[in-house]
């Protein structure tokens, strides 16, 4: 068993191949396939399965990191927290043929060819108390097209509360204007995720939503009729939404994050 676990964990493959198999490492170890399949289930090894990560390089990512977490688990009083950030290049994919139905023994088909009939970019504000949508589909991914959009949720938010924003680092989120607009809103106050932590920002979860249950499996003729499918899906979405349950502390975060670095820095790679 010992044998089997350093084959799979610290050897390669001597026919040039990235990983290990089942079969390749019985066949490496003498060990029958059964008990290599076992011992992976037993281990929790998977040879055949990745995971991608990138480092943030942001200098500031401690600070940043823990001034969202704090806005997440211990809310400021009589303000709304609400997480931004826009999903540019949505398109509108029409299937060249049409699909077919779901039936008793198979699924659904969906031909992989397609037209593309445009793009749309998707803003989204998502209220981290109680997991309401505000989103608008803009034709253009510009500071304008995001100008506009804080200034409708500063019209829909009442004017005795502060607005704690959370967002990602796009260029437009720090253009000239935008950095004006905010300087005379004193109830506005920008938290800026660290780079390449779009994890952290809650929105991103409700985007994969969209993506999964509205627009993937889709076949839409212009991007106007994307545009509605979006639409349609946020105000059923509302209707019944929930906040998303944010349980993890910075410091669990950061204690992973370093046995993460030991580890590849274990790796001598």
């Amino acid at each position: 068993m010992a044998h089997l676990i350093k084959t799979t964990l610290h050897i390669k493959p001597a026919n040039g191949s990235t990983h290990w198999s089942v079969r390749t490492v019985a066949t490496e170890t003498g060990i029958s396939k059964t008990s290599v399949q076992r011992y992976f289930q037993l281990f929790g090894l998977q040879p055949l399965r990745t995971e991608s990560f990138k480092h943030s390089n942001d200098p500031f990512f401690i600070e940043k990191l823990r001034d969202v977490f704090d806005l997440y688990l211990s809310p400021p009083d009589n303000a709304l927290v609400i997480c931004v950030v826009e999903k540019s290049k949505c398109q509108a994919l029409e299937r060249t043929q049409p699909m077919l139905p779901m039936g008793f023994g198979y699924v659904e088909g969906v031909t992989h060819d397609y037209k593309s009939q445009g793009t749309t970019t998707l803003f989204a504000a998502l209220n981290v108390l109680n997991g309401a949508v505000l989103a608008a589909c803009k034709l253009r991914h510009r500071h304008q097209e995001f100008l506009a959009f804080p200034c409708e949720i500063d019209k829909a938010v009442p004017a005795d509360l502060d607005i704690h924003c959370i967002c990602d680092n796009y260029a437009t989120h720090s253009h000239p204007k935008i950095k004006a607009w905010l300087a005379s809103r004193p109830r506005w106050h920008m938290h800026f995720i660290p780079t390449y932590s779009p994890w952290l920002n809650q929105v991103e979860r409700y985007f994969a939503l969209i993506t999964d249950k509205a627009t993937r499996r889709g076949s839409f003729a212009s991007v106007k009729q994307l545009m509605q499918r979006i639409d349609h899906f946020v105000a059923a979405y509302n209707t019944n939404c929930q906040p998303f349950k944010w349980t993890a502390t910075a410091d669990s975060i950061l204690e992973k994050l370093h046995r993460l670095c030991s580890r590849i820095c274990g790796t001598g790679n």
